[in-house]
């Protein structure tokens, strides 16, 4: 019997669970994978407008992997895998400058290019929260800088002028003194495959909410985790003392009303072009085992 595959997304839970013994004591049999490095090996440099959608579009090989909900909703209903709909969750982003960038407001940042992931939570969060503050024809996105490892790596090294960041990235931009010009956040939500044995997706997600239940109480016990993922060539730099939590898993329905509204969102900013948005409904493209996903 093959074993379930986990892609974790730079996050505390799965590596919680793992410690814990949390996956055996649901009994699952698993093994985690990274999904998200390029053909070079690079850790998220997959190239310009390759974001969450295009790898979900050309396949994950795992069972369950995580994204921002906008995309996950976009992919499950276009038929690459399932959303699963009896959990999401909700991740803090901002948008960082260096600390001697003349942009100090969220208005400065007009016409300014951000370093966003295409297709990805950082593209749909930072014109979320942008809208309030600029018309939507100055808010410029670049999308040419790959995923968030990479993305962080190039405002480290002052390639570009601002750039929308969350999980580790986040809190290592504040330690290093970074100006955080705007609090962004997002919602996640997890792609299941096809082929997973829906048994050991809900055998995953108990494991994950005993993890969840662990960093609610003592958070500073687990921040370390984020080394596990980090690139090699920070990781004597990062003090994760200083780390936040990071995205928190809501075991509440991603109900039919979330799922509609968002589309909706999407349409109306064309972010996906041609405005296909795929076209099964949400009892299609929805998995999960409790009846309340139906609401």
């Amino acid at each position: 019997m093959k074993k379930f595959v986990i892609a974790p997304h730079m996050r505390l839970q799965e590596w919680v669970a793992v410690e814990k013994g949390y996956f055996g004591i649901e009994g699952l049999d698993y093994t985690l994978e990274d999904q998200l490095k390029s053909i070079s090996g690079k850790v998220h440099d997959l190239g310009n407008k390759v974001g969450a959608y295009q790898t979900f579009e050309s396949g994950r090989s795992c069972d369950v992997s995580s994204a921002c909900h906008w995309t996950v909703n976009i992919a499950a209903s276009s038929g690459h895998g399932k959303l699963y709909a009896n959990a999401y969750s909700v991740s803090p982003c901002g948008i960082f400058v260096p600390s001697d960038s003349s942009i100090r407001h969220p208005e400065d940042l007009a016409d300014v290019p951000i370093s966003a992931g295409y297709q990805s939570g950082s593209h749909y969060s930072t014109i979320q929260a942008l809208e309030a503050f600029l018309p939507t024809e100055r808010i410029n996105l670049s999308f040419s800088d790959g995923l968030l490892f990479r993305r962080m790596e190039l405002m480290i090294d002052r390639e570009v002028p601002a750039v929308s960041l969350f999980s580790g990235p986040y809190y290592f931009m504040e330690q290093l003194g970074f100006r955080k010009v705007l609090d962004t956040t997002f919602m996640m939500t997890a792609m299941v495959a096809e082929t997973a044995d829906l048994e050991d997706v809900e055998k995953f997600f108990a494991a994950l909410r005993r993890a969840q239940a662990d960093i609610d109480l003592r958070p500073e016990l687990y921040t370390h985790y984020y080394r596990n993922e980090f690139p090699e060539r920070f990781r004597d730099q990062i003090d994760t003392r200083l780390f936040g939590p990071g995205e928190r898993i809501v075991f509440e329905p991603y109900s039919r009303e979330i799922f509609e509204s968002s589309r909706k969102w999407i349409a109306e900013r064309n972010i996906f072009e041609g405005g296909n948005l795929g076209d099964l409904s949400y009892e299609e493209a929805v998995v999960g085992n409790d009846l309340r996903v139906s609401m």
